[in-house]
């Protein structure tokens, strides 16, 4: 059956593909920068590393940043529809969120190794070292270098005792 769409309303649809995941990211990194805008400080006196507001908020505005270079910069042809794989990353991070509750770093290490595998590695050895080395590498960086105490959970409440 042919495509029963004017010329028009494809170039109308190819427009709001290509503006509109950009300034809804723009909206999201707003929102997201406001609410952090609402964490406790710490008093100096006590500050051991970075304030609970400033790492959110570098990462907000990494991807604000992200999202106007794509807004201007980018004119490659939007893609096709999503994949298969697109949709098992979504249910991957969807999993990370249910396996995050019993802890960040279980759930960070299933979705990342998870990720892997899906995305095209199949050497046993770096999958594990994705699921094991990378969440303990993560912890360790945050926990040591930037003085971040996580969210107790199985393991971090084995390692805070």
């Amino acid at each position: 059956m042919a495509n029963d769409s004017s010329p028009d309303q494809r170039k109308f649809g190819i427009l709001l593909e290509r503006y509109l995941i950009p300034l809804c990211i723009l909206g999201f990194c707003a929102v997201a920068f406001w609410l952090s805008t609402g964490f406790d400080r710490v008093p100096p006196i006590l500050k051991r590393g970075i304030q609970p507001s400033d790492f959110p908020q570098l990462v907000i505005a990494l991807i604000a940043f992200l999202a106007i270079v794509d807004l201007f910069v980018d004119r490659a042809d939007p893609p096709e529809r999503l994949g298969w794989i697109t949709w098992l990353t979504i249910a991957a991070l969807a999993g990370f969120a249910l396996l995050a509750q019993i802890d960040l770093f279980i759930g960070l290490g299933a979705f990342a190794a998870f990720l892997a595998w899906l995305w095209g590695e199949r050497r046993k050895p770096a999958l594990l070292g994705i699921g094991i080395a990378l969440p303990i590498a993560v912890f360790f960086l945050f926990d040591r270098v930037f003085e971040v105490r996580f969210p107790r959970g199985l393991l971090t409440s084995l390692w805070y005792g």
